[in-house]
């Protein structure tokens, strides 16, 4: 598959050396800092589809959600007609989520303490794949019970424009290009920030074909 997307992949240099790029208090971009741990991390991907398929989720007012996503660790985002929550139980399978591959749990990590924050433990990790068109609108992640843990975000893919807002919806968002390998962190002040994706473009890339992959760690209990 060729379009936008992958004609621009093309043509932009690849970004291989780590760089960190500051968003605001709390808040930055580790260019490049998963570069070399791309393939383990699809791996990783693929290890937890095989127990939680991707799926295509309901928002509480029956939207069908563009992104598929699925999830590994103690719990797991889940989203339907009820509302929005965490649950130790995909309700797809009716089994316990898989637990967290041994890739996923040392690249958050290190990019907890690279992003200035220590002692970080995530419970849940919200697998998000995207194709052309996906896209996530503006939100912020407050289902947790608690906002102290920042969320750190991994790209893998094709790369995609991530919008990162303030604290209030009326904000004008920041649009910046995440490539694979980059890594989002944000936490203290910022932890609360309005942030999405843009649609997707069409394109091709040589890790995970027409897809975005997008892995966010989180503390939700």
């Amino acid at each position: 598959m060729q379009g936008a997307t992958g004609d621009l992949f093309g043509t932009l240099p690849r970004r291989t050396v780590q760089s960190t790029e500051r968003l605001t208090e709390g808040a930055v971009v580790l260019r490049a800092f998963a570069a070399g741990d791309e393939a383990a991390l699809m791996d990783g991907i693929r290890e937890v589809e095989r127990v939680a398929p991707f799926r295509h989720l309901v928002t509480p007012g029956g939207f069908r959600m563009s992104v598929a996503m699925t999830n590994c660790g103690e719990v797991g985002w889940v989203s339907d007609l009820s509302g929005y929550r965490y649950d130790p139980v995909d309700p797809t399978t009716k089994k316990h989520w898989p637990p967290m591959p041994a890739s996923f749990r040392e690249i958050f990590a290190r990019a907890a303490i690279a992003g200035g924050f220590t002692g970080f433990e995530s419970d849940c990790c919200l697998i998000n794949r995207y194709e052309a068109g996906a896209r996530l609108s503006l939100h912020q992640d407050r289902d947790e019970r608690g906002y102290d843990s920042p969320i750190v975000s991994v790209s893998l893919g094709l790369p995609a424009t991530f919008l990162f807002g303030g604290n209030r919806r009326a904000d004008k968002p920041r649009r910046l290009l995440l490539e694979s390998g980059d890594v989002t962190v944000w936490g203290g002040p910022a932890r609360l920030a309005f942030h999405g994706i843009a649609p997707l473009l069409a394109g091709e890339h040589p890790l995970t074909g027409p897809y975005r992959f997008n892995i966010t760690f989180r503390r939700a209990l």
